[in-house]
Protein backbone atom coordinates (compact mmCIF):
# COMPACT_ATOMS: atom_id res chain seq x y z
CA UNK A 1 0.00 0.00 0.00
CA UNK A 2 1.12 3.51 -0.99
CA UNK A 3 0.93 6.27 1.85
CA UNK A 4 1.20 10.07 1.93
CA UNK A 5 0.78 12.50 4.48
CA UNK A 6 -0.82 15.31 4.21
CA UNK A 7 -0.25 17.54 7.02
CA UNK A 8 3.50 17.76 8.63
CA UNK A 9 3.32 18.71 12.07
CA UNK A 10 3.98 16.30 15.04
CA UNK A 11 1.78 13.48 14.52
CA UNK A 12 2.75 13.47 10.80
CA UNK A 13 6.37 13.30 11.61
CA UNK A 14 5.94 10.82 13.99
CA UNK A 15 3.54 8.09 12.23
CA UNK A 16 4.96 8.27 9.12
CA UNK A 17 8.49 7.58 10.55
CA UNK A 18 7.09 4.72 12.55
CA UNK A 19 5.24 3.46 9.07
CA UNK A 20 8.40 4.12 7.25
CA UNK A 21 11.04 2.19 9.47
CA UNK A 22 8.15 -0.85 10.75
CA UNK A 23 6.32 -1.93 8.09
CA UNK A 24 6.35 -3.30 4.40
CA UNK A 25 4.24 -0.02 3.56
CA UNK A 26 5.75 2.08 1.10
CA UNK A 27 5.73 5.73 2.38
CA UNK A 28 5.61 8.11 -0.89
CA UNK A 29 6.27 11.28 1.34
CA UNK A 30 4.39 14.62 2.03
CA UNK A 31 1.86 17.37 1.44
CA UNK A 32 1.71 20.36 3.12
CA UNK A 33 -0.01 23.74 3.10
CA UNK A 34 3.70 24.93 4.52
CA UNK A 35 6.11 23.51 1.90
CA UNK A 36 9.04 23.93 4.25
CA UNK A 37 7.45 21.50 6.78
CA UNK A 38 6.99 18.63 4.33
CA UNK A 39 10.59 19.34 3.56
CA UNK A 40 11.33 19.01 6.91
CA UNK A 41 9.08 15.54 7.19
CA UNK A 42 10.99 13.88 3.96
CA UNK A 43 14.43 14.63 4.83
CA UNK A 44 13.19 13.12 8.75
CA UNK A 45 11.23 9.96 7.13
CA UNK A 46 13.92 9.94 3.73
CA UNK A 47 11.00 10.24 1.25
CA UNK A 48 9.33 12.51 -0.84
CA UNK A 49 7.45 16.21 -0.12
CA UNK A 50 5.25 17.48 -2.80
CA UNK A 51 3.49 21.27 -3.73
CA UNK A 52 1.02 19.82 -5.41
CA UNK A 53 -1.91 18.06 -3.80
CA UNK A 54 -3.19 16.41 -6.87
CA UNK A 55 0.29 14.32 -7.35
CA UNK A 56 0.38 13.23 -3.67
CA UNK A 57 -3.50 12.02 -4.09
CA UNK A 58 -2.75 10.63 -7.31
CA UNK A 59 0.17 8.42 -6.34
CA UNK A 60 -1.21 6.76 -3.26
CA UNK A 61 -3.56 4.59 -2.04
CA UNK A 62 -4.34 5.48 1.52
CA UNK A 63 -3.39 9.32 2.67
CA UNK A 64 -3.27 10.07 6.73
CA UNK A 65 -4.46 13.42 6.95
CA UNK A 66 -2.99 14.77 10.31
CA UNK A 67 -3.53 18.54 10.36
CA UNK A 68 -5.41 20.23 13.15
CA UNK A 69 -9.15 18.95 13.72
CA UNK A 70 -10.34 22.22 12.50
CA UNK A 71 -8.70 21.96 9.14
CA UNK A 72 -9.34 17.93 8.58
CA UNK A 73 -13.01 18.91 6.57
CA UNK A 74 -11.37 21.63 5.15
CA UNK A 75 -8.74 19.07 3.33
CA UNK A 76 -11.50 16.72 2.50
CA UNK A 77 -13.25 19.51 0.63
CA UNK A 78 -9.76 19.98 -1.25
CA UNK A 79 -9.41 16.51 -1.98
CA UNK A 80 -13.26 16.16 -3.02
CA UNK A 81 -12.78 18.45 -5.79
CA UNK A 82 -9.88 16.60 -6.91
CA UNK A 83 -12.59 14.24 -9.07
CA UNK A 84 -12.05 11.20 -10.51
CA UNK A 85 -8.16 10.98 -8.74
CA UNK A 86 -9.87 10.25 -5.64
CA UNK A 87 -12.37 7.33 -6.59
CA UNK A 88 -11.22 4.36 -4.16
CA UNK A 89 -8.56 6.21 -2.09
CA UNK A 90 -8.32 5.78 1.67
CA UNK A 91 -8.87 8.75 3.53
CA UNK A 92 -7.67 8.07 7.55
CA UNK A 93 -7.36 11.12 10.05
CA UNK A 94 -5.55 11.40 13.41
CA UNK A 95 -8.17 12.97 15.32
CA UNK A 96 -9.91 11.82 18.71
CA UNK A 97 -12.68 14.04 18.61
CA UNK A 98 -13.98 13.49 15.34
CA UNK A 99 -15.25 9.94 13.76
CA UNK A 100 -14.82 8.75 9.92
CA UNK A 101 -18.27 11.02 9.19
CA UNK A 102 -16.17 13.76 8.60
CA UNK A 103 -15.76 11.83 5.07
CA UNK A 104 -19.00 11.72 4.49
CA UNK A 105 -20.54 12.82 1.54
CA UNK A 106 -17.36 13.11 -0.93
CA UNK A 107 -18.63 12.90 -4.72
CA UNK A 108 -16.17 10.11 -5.15
CA UNK A 109 -16.01 6.35 -3.38
CA UNK A 110 -13.24 6.38 -0.88
CA UNK A 111 -12.96 4.42 2.44
CA UNK A 112 -13.00 6.50 5.42
CA UNK A 113 -11.34 5.83 8.76
CA UNK A 114 -10.71 7.26 12.24
CA UNK A 115 -7.76 6.06 13.53
CA UNK A 116 -6.44 7.75 16.96
CA UNK A 117 -3.23 7.08 19.09
CA UNK A 118 -4.28 7.36 22.74
CA UNK A 119 -1.37 9.51 23.89
CA UNK A 120 0.44 12.71 23.75
CA UNK A 121 2.75 13.62 21.04
CA UNK A 122 4.96 16.28 21.98
CA UNK A 123 7.67 16.19 20.02
CA UNK A 124 8.36 15.61 15.88
CA UNK A 125 11.37 14.10 15.84
CA UNK A 126 11.50 12.43 19.42
CA UNK A 127 8.50 11.11 19.70
CA UNK A 128 7.74 8.49 17.32
CA UNK A 129 10.87 6.31 19.57
CA UNK A 130 8.06 5.53 22.18
CA UNK A 131 5.07 5.36 19.73
CA UNK A 132 4.80 1.93 20.04
CA UNK A 133 3.58 2.07 23.97
CA UNK A 134 0.52 4.09 22.07
CA UNK A 135 -2.76 2.18 22.46
CA UNK A 136 -4.80 2.94 18.87
CA UNK A 137 -8.48 3.21 18.38
CA UNK A 138 -9.98 2.88 14.88
CA UNK A 139 -13.09 2.80 12.71
CA UNK A 140 -14.48 3.50 9.78
CA UNK A 141 -15.81 1.30 6.62
CA UNK A 142 -15.44 -2.49 7.23
CA UNK A 143 -13.26 -3.04 4.31
CA UNK A 144 -9.87 -1.87 4.78
CA UNK A 145 -10.60 -2.24 8.89
CA UNK A 146 -9.35 -5.17 9.72
CA UNK A 147 -5.69 -4.44 7.06
CA UNK A 148 -5.41 -1.21 9.59
CA UNK A 149 -6.00 -3.26 12.67
CA UNK A 150 -2.95 -5.78 11.84
CA UNK A 151 -0.94 -3.29 10.18
CA UNK A 152 -0.71 -1.12 14.01
CA UNK A 153 -0.83 -4.76 15.75
CA UNK A 154 2.53 -4.96 14.23
CA UNK A 155 4.19 -2.27 14.73
CA UNK A 156 3.27 -3.15 18.75
CA UNK A 157 0.35 -1.36 19.44
CA UNK A 158 -2.97 -2.25 20.99
CA UNK A 159 -5.58 -1.92 18.94
CA UNK A 160 -9.21 -1.39 19.75
CA UNK A 161 -11.80 -1.26 17.18
CA UNK A 162 -14.76 0.58 18.41
CA UNK A 163 -18.33 1.93 16.92
CA UNK A 164 -18.24 5.37 15.20
CA UNK A 165 -21.38 6.90 17.44
CA UNK A 166 -18.94 5.96 20.24
CA UNK A 167 -16.15 8.38 19.63
CA UNK A 168 -17.23 11.46 21.32
CA UNK A 169 -17.50 9.18 24.53
CA UNK A 170 -14.50 7.65 24.07
CA UNK A 171 -12.55 11.05 23.51
CA UNK A 172 -13.73 12.31 27.00
CA UNK A 173 -12.70 9.40 28.68
CA UNK A 174 -9.47 10.26 27.17
CA UNK A 175 -9.25 13.61 28.15
CA UNK A 176 -10.85 12.54 31.97
CA UNK A 177 -7.44 10.34 32.42
CA UNK A 178 -5.15 13.29 30.58
CA UNK A 179 -5.84 17.07 30.70
CA UNK A 180 -8.38 16.73 33.87
CA UNK A 181 -5.47 15.96 35.67
CA UNK A 182 -3.80 18.91 35.08
CA UNK A 183 -6.85 20.76 36.48
CA UNK A 184 -7.24 18.94 39.69
CA UNK A 185 -3.34 19.21 40.06
CA UNK A 186 -3.56 22.95 39.56
CA UNK A 187 -6.75 23.42 41.84
CA UNK A 188 -4.04 21.54 44.47
CA UNK A 189 -1.21 24.23 43.59
CA UNK A 190 -3.87 26.81 44.43
CA UNK A 191 -4.90 25.70 47.68
CA UNK A 192 -1.34 25.07 48.77
CA UNK A 193 -0.80 28.47 47.78
CA UNK A 194 -3.36 29.94 50.21
CA UNK A 195 -1.27 27.92 52.80
CA UNK A 196 1.62 30.19 52.23
CA UNK A 197 3.57 27.96 49.91
CA UNK A 198 5.57 29.61 47.48
CA UNK A 199 4.56 28.13 43.37
CA UNK A 200 7.71 26.67 43.48
CA UNK A 201 7.20 25.22 46.85
CA UNK A 202 3.89 24.11 45.66
CA UNK A 203 5.06 22.14 42.60
CA UNK A 204 8.39 20.34 44.80
CA UNK A 205 5.41 19.37 47.57
CA UNK A 206 3.20 17.70 45.26
CA UNK A 207 5.53 16.34 42.35
CA UNK A 208 6.27 13.18 44.38
CA UNK A 209 3.23 12.74 45.44
CA UNK A 210 1.24 12.73 41.94
CA UNK A 211 4.21 10.72 40.00
CA UNK A 212 3.79 8.25 43.11
CA UNK A 213 0.22 7.51 42.76
CA UNK A 214 0.36 7.74 39.04
CA UNK A 215 2.82 5.05 38.98
CA UNK A 216 0.96 3.17 41.22
CA UNK A 217 -2.03 3.54 39.55
CA UNK A 218 -0.60 2.05 35.94
CA UNK A 219 0.82 -0.80 38.27
CA UNK A 220 -1.81 -1.84 40.18
CA UNK A 221 -4.95 -0.30 39.34
CA UNK A 222 -7.75 1.59 40.69
CA UNK A 223 -8.58 -0.27 43.75
CA UNK A 224 -5.15 -1.59 44.35
CA UNK A 225 -3.69 2.04 43.98
CA UNK A 226 -6.81 4.13 46.15
CA UNK A 227 -5.45 4.95 50.00
CA UNK A 228 -6.51 7.99 51.63
CA UNK A 229 -9.60 9.15 53.74
CA UNK A 230 -12.21 8.04 51.10
CA UNK A 231 -10.43 4.45 51.28
CA UNK A 232 -10.12 4.31 55.47
CA UNK A 233 -13.61 5.98 55.16
CA UNK A 234 -12.52 8.59 57.52
CA UNK A 235 -15.99 10.50 57.48
CA UNK A 236 -14.29 13.24 60.17
CA UNK A 237 -11.30 14.01 57.80
CA UNK A 238 -13.46 14.38 54.74
CA UNK A 239 -15.96 16.77 56.84
CA UNK A 240 -13.19 18.77 57.97
CA UNK A 241 -11.75 19.06 54.55
CA UNK A 242 -15.22 20.39 52.79
CA UNK A 243 -15.66 22.70 55.88
CA UNK A 244 -12.65 24.99 54.18
CA UNK A 245 -13.00 24.06 50.35
CA UNK A 246 -15.12 26.43 48.50
CA UNK A 247 -16.21 26.94 44.95
CA UNK A 248 -15.09 24.77 42.49
CA UNK A 249 -12.69 23.10 44.70
CA UNK A 250 -15.31 21.74 46.72
CA UNK A 251 -17.70 20.46 43.94
CA UNK A 252 -14.10 18.50 42.56
CA UNK A 253 -13.89 17.09 45.50
CA UNK A 254 -17.45 16.17 45.92
CA UNK A 255 -18.09 14.58 42.91
CA UNK A 256 -14.72 12.53 42.95
CA UNK A 257 -14.97 11.74 45.90
CA UNK A 258 -18.22 10.16 45.33
CA UNK A 259 -15.98 8.03 42.49
CA UNK A 260 -13.66 6.92 45.10
CA UNK A 261 -16.37 5.78 47.30
CA UNK A 262 -17.36 3.18 44.73
CA UNK A 263 -13.71 2.07 44.48
CA UNK A 264 -13.29 1.58 47.81
CA UNK A 265 -16.28 -0.78 48.11
CA UNK A 266 -14.96 -2.95 45.57
CA UNK A 267 -11.42 -2.79 47.18
CA UNK A 268 -12.80 -3.26 50.61
CA UNK A 269 -15.90 -5.70 50.15
CA UNK A 270 -19.81 -5.57 51.56
CA UNK A 271 -18.70 -5.24 55.13
CA UNK A 272 -17.60 -1.78 55.03
CA UNK A 273 -21.01 -1.21 52.49
CA UNK A 274 -22.93 0.43 55.31
CA UNK A 275 -20.13 2.88 56.14
CA UNK A 276 -20.12 4.28 52.66
CA UNK A 277 -23.39 4.27 52.65
CA UNK A 278 -23.07 7.35 55.31
CA UNK A 279 -19.86 8.84 53.27
CA UNK A 280 -21.59 8.85 50.56
CA UNK A 281 -25.02 10.85 52.27
CA UNK A 282 -22.22 13.71 53.54
CA UNK A 283 -21.06 14.07 50.35
CA UNK A 284 -24.40 14.37 48.85
CA UNK A 285 -25.43 17.33 51.36
CA UNK A 286 -25.87 20.73 49.91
Amino acid sequence: MRIGFIGAGKMGFTLGKRLKESTDALLVGYFSRNPESAREAAKFTDTKYYEDLNEIADLCDALFITVPDGQIAVIAQSLDRLGTVMEGKILCHTSGAFSSRIFSGMHSQIYGYSIHPMCAVSSRTGSYMNFSKCFITMEGHEKYLDFFAHLFGSLGHAVKIIEQEDKIRYHGAAVMASNLVIGLYHMAQEELLKCGFTAEEADRALKPLFEGNAERLAERGCEEALTGPVERCDIETISKHMSVLEGDALEAYRLLSRQLADVARKKNGDGMSHKYDELVRLLNES
